[in-house]
């Protein structure tokens, strides 16, 4: 259906840290990430008693622990005696991160380096891989042992003509293999993509998408390829195009042409360790977070003229599920006016619900150099509430979020200082930059 012929051949590096948090804390505990079994477990409240954030290869083999699992479903310390349960240090794992990104630096240009996660990247080798090597694997491994000798860490890559089908030798193929390395060629499609029997598997094929694709009569990546591409266009519009050529192993992007943002934004959002029900409760939380995100978006000389506010109830709330609004301001990164919006919005929309979750976000973002004044208050007064902002981001920089905090959150329901060193909900952060 597609010629090969046509279609782009790059040299795609698709590189997987393993196990990369439970790894990171085996090094730092000073043992082996492949002989040790370790878990990563959060304990924040609205984990529900716990989440396991990641395992190391032997957890996952001797004790069957998945990522993503339940504490709960841990089998019994005395059942697992040399089992290390470890809290995350998210810094830990960033700072490991940009390390192993300037590693990769030296081997492909920047614009050819595309980071698809914190422990995932695509490096397109196609102009440098001979500067390092006379084969693709030789590269591969180069790069392997010198993250491995420096850092500690394995990583498994996936080789590709194109980011597909590094992507899919990764995880379908270089992971069970002991060099940890794969190369898909598109010559080879019909002996690996069409093998796949899981549709699950295969990377941008998720469990709704897949039931949608049974309903079809499609159950594997060969049926797929063979499956009718106007009716596929028709079930799924645009991603049925994208899913026809995934399964011919077939995609056209190339990694150094950046797709252009148009409009970036800034958001954060929280789940409630319980359903708050006082207003009072809930409007703190909304200006701790509105004031987090304004802090983030000063942190980069920048000033919103659209907020957004998504507010989400209980699950015992069975009238609603929540409300989304959005509101245009004047720019300002302001702490005071952000949030009087953010309240007014909630009060405009809130009809007494228990609340479960909040999220806040700052879009259409403008540089800070120019301050719109309001005619509603003086002049000097707006410039000295710039000034204080910037003065309080300043001194928690220099010596922690918690060495200044509004009075409300030391009242009960806020959650500003329990999270000041969260990232991604979890410890060891700092989720103010």
């Amino acid at each position: 259906m597609y010629d090969y012929r046509y279609e782009p051949k790059r040299l795609i590096f698709m590189i997987d840290n393993k196990s990369f948090y439970a790894s990171c804390e085996c090094i730092r505990l000073g043992l082996n990430p492949m002989t040790t079994a370790l878990c990563v477990i959060s304990r924040q409240p609205n984990t529900n008693g716990g989440l396991i954030l990641a395992s190391s290869p032997l957890a996952k083999k001797k004790y069957g622990l998945k990522n993503v699992m339940r504490v709960r479903q841990l089998p019994k310390e005395a059942e697992t005696p040399d089992l290390y349960r470890v809290d995350p240090h998210m810094n830990l794992y960033i700072n490991k991160a940009l390390e192993i990104k300037q590693i990769f630096l030296k081997y492909c240009a920047e614009e050819d380096l595309h980071t698809y996660s914190i422990d995932e990247s695509m490096l397109d080798m196609t102009r440098s891989w001979r500067l390092f090597g006379n084969d693709p694997y030789e590269v591969a491994r180069k790069i392997q042992k010198e993250i491995h000798d420096k850092l500690g860490l394995y990583t498994t890559c996936g080789i590709g003509e194109n980011p597909l089908l590094a992507k899919l030798a990764m995880d379908i193929s270089a992971k069970h293999r002991t060099s940890m390395i794969d190369f898909w060629h598109y010559i080879e499609v019909p002996d690996t993509v069409w093998k796949i029997k899981n549709l699950e598997e295969v990377w941008g094929i998720n469990k709704n998408t897949a039931n949608h694709l049974n309903k079809l009569g499609i159950y594997n990546m060969y049926e797929l390829a063979h499956a009718n591409p106007d009716q596929l266009h028709r079930e799924f519009g645009v991603i049925g195009d994208q899913l026809f050529a995934m399964s011919w192993g077939v995609d056209r992007s190339i990694i150094s042409q950046k797709p252009r943002v148009n409009d970036k934004s800034y958001s954060n959002s929280q789940v409630l360790e319980r359903d708050y029900k006082n207003q009072r409760e809930i409007e703190v939380i909304l200006r701790e977070v509105g004031e987090q995100v304004a802090a983030r978006i000063r942190k980069r000389h920048l000033q919103t003229s659209l907020i957004s506010l998504h507010v989400g109830y209980a699950l015992s709330c069975r009238s609603r599920r929540g409300f989304t609004k959005n509101e245009k301001v004047a720019p300002t990164n302001n702490n005071k006016k952000l949030t009087n919006e953010l309240i007014g919005i909630f009060r405009k929309n809130w009809r007494g619900e228990p609340v479960r979750r909040i999220s806040v976000g700052y879009h259409k973002l403008s540089p800070e150099n120019l301050q719109q004044l309001d005619f509603f208050t003086s002049p000097q007064h707006q410039i000295n509430a710039f000034k204080i902002d910037h003065l309080i981001d300043q001194i928690r920089k220099d010596h922690g979020f918690t060495s200044v905090v509004k009075a409300s959150s030391l009242l009960p329901g806020a959650t500003a200082i329990k999270r000041s060193n969260l990232v991604g909900g979890h410890t060891g952060g700092n989720a103010y930059e």
